[in-house]
């Protein structure tokens, strides 16, 4: 199945939903925001969000600095 992440299409080889994308690539959520099909997912709702094909997702880090 392909998704867009940020963008660019990316294949995933079974259903996820947000939670486990996130955690899979890494990702601190604590640290990120994410959207979902051009809607902001809220984190309590993120591991019933189960990723379809075509879907859109937008992961926006946040990073401090001085």
């Amino acid at each position: 199945m392909i998704i867009k992440i940020n963008g660019k299409g990316e294949a995933v080889d079974k259903p996820v939903n947000l939670m486990e994308l996130i955690l899979a690539k890494g990702l601190v959520p604590e640290r990120i925001v994410v959207e979902h099909n051009f809607k902001i997912a809220s984190k309590t709702d993120w591991q019933g969000i189960v990723l379809k094909e075509d879907d859109n997702v937008e992961i926006v880090s946040f990073v401090g600095g001085g």
